[in-house]
């Protein structure tokens, strides 16, 4: 394995483990998420820069694309739970609650 490929898996293992572990405040988790993202694009960015394939050149967008979804609607589900729990803690959320 090169160093270039064991830094993006490193990356995305700590982000994962990050998610995993700290899990107190949702924008902590949110934070993970898009460093997991961060690495998936870079990685894949240079996966088809090695291929020097051009029917793989959009898939680095896309993922950047859906990151960005992903972003807004963690945001979104941030800010309401802030407006209708008072905290942005995950222990205070119980999912039986309406």
């Amino acid at each position: 394995m090169s160093p270039i490929h064991f830094t993006f898996s490193a990356t995305f293992i700590l982000g994962l483990a990050g998610l995993a572990f700290h899990r107190s405040h949702l924008l902590s988790a949110l934070l993970c998420l898009e460093s997991m993202m961060l690495s998936l694009f870079l990685a894949l960015s240079l996966w088809t820069l090695q291929l020097n394939s051009t029917s793989f050149a959009t898939s680095p967008l896309i993922l950047l694309a859906f990151s960005a979804c992903e972003a807004s609607v963690g945001l979104a589900l941030l800010v309401a739970t802030a407006r209708t729990h008072g905290t942005d803690r995950l222990q205070n959320l119980n999912l039986l609650q309406c």
